[in-house]
């Protein structure tokens, strides 16, 4: 199996293609053995928006093949381009052959990894109204990998279930339910799903821990329901889910009040978590806390994929994009991780 890893360019629009160049540049040791998956004219463009007085120009070169990344020089940035992408699309605006670009990337990189050409792929952000307006029918990263893996692998979709997991250094929250509306959130805490939430987690986390992890559950309601005076789900539905998965074995607690489990969960300097990842219930009381302390630091990655995928944090970012200032600390994190869990 290679060793490469693949990056996909993102949405040519937002600023994943120049914090792509800014990575290649600044982290070389990290970014060794990787290539992008993209257009050449659009990773030119980004190195050039990086380019400041004094400092000389990145090189982009033109790759045929994965396993060419590894022998790529430190500080060039090594392009695989796909036929039939567009050039460079204008800045910090919403269009539909963006978002095919950006879709085309991912299926070209999660195919490469299925068929064991990459060791893992990290996704720059791509736009997920762009998509839309694409016509494609994922909201976004996750499911469309999920939909790829299944593919691959000749199984229905519910058959391959994932979660999405944002890690730092000082918190890792995975979720029950990810792209959807709060109100089809909230239907989603079954106890299959937090069930299934809580059995993907510790499989996924026992590989990369070497051990159990102690997972902490975040509740539904404001303090956790308060023994049902603000709702029942806790009782008639999160608790069930974790009895069964602690008869199975599993180092799980809760559920508990949703603001304070992070905190309780939180490494800090002299002061280890509780817990090793909190489950919580919905995209935005998971995602919340980890962006808070840092987006620099947060790494996006999907559980439950046969392939290993991870992603900055953050945005598209049109507001700044093409200017050179976006930070490409989430994506050199994004790179570390998948190399670490590829191993």
């Amino acid at each position: 199996m290679s060793t490469a890893i693949a990056i996909t360019q993102g949405d040519p629009s937002g600023i994943g293609p120049e914090i792509i160049a800014k990575a290649f540049r600044d982290a070389p040791h990290d970014l060794c053995g990787c290539f992008v998956v993209g257009d050449v004219a659009t990773l030119r463009r980004a190195a050039q928006c990086i380019e400041r007085p004094g400092m000389p120009s990145l090189p982009v070169a033109v790759i045929d093949t994965p396993a060419q990344a590894l022998q790529a020089l430190a500080r060039c940035v090594p392009v695989l381009p796909l036929p039939g992408l567009p050039g460079p699309q204008p800045w910090g605006q919403i269009g539909a052959e963006a978002g095919r670009a950006a879709a085309d990337c991912v299926v070209w990189a999660a195919r490469a990894a299925l068929r064991g050409e990459v060791a893992a792929l990290v996704t720059a952000p791509l736009h997920k109204e762009a998509m839309s307006a694409a016509g494609v029918d994922y909201p976004g990263h996750t499911e469309l990998l999920q939909a790829e893996s299944a593919r691959h692998q000749g199984v229905p979709l519910a058959a391959m279930p994932v979660r999405m997991m944002l890690a730092s250094d000082e918190l890792r929250t995975v979720l029950v339910s990810i792209h959807v509306s709060l109100r089809d959130a909230i239907e989603a805490v079954t106890p299959a799903n937090v069930a299934q939430t809580l059995q993907i987690t510790h499989a996924a986390l026992r590989r990369t821990l070497g051990r159990a992890p102690r997972i902490g559950v975040a509740g539904l309601n404001p303090h956790a329901g308060e023994g049902g005076l603000f709702g029942r789900e806790e009782m008639d539905t999160i608790a069930p889910a974790i009895a069964a998965a602690r008869a199975q074995g599993m180092d799980v607690h809760g559920p508990f009040a949703p603001d304070t489990v992070f905190m309780r969960a939180r490494h800090a300097p002299g002061h280890p978590g509780e817990f090793d990842v909190v489950v919580a219930m919905y995209h935005d009381q998971g995602l919340i806390p980890v962006k808070y302390l840092g987006v620099d630091k947060g790494v996006n990655v999907t559980l439950g994929l046969p392939l290993v995928r991870t992603s900055p944090d953050h945005g598209t970012a049109f507001d700044i994009a093409g200017q050179g200032i976006a930070d490409a600390s989430s994506l050199v994190e994004a790179v570390r991780m998948a190399r670490q869990l590829a191993r």
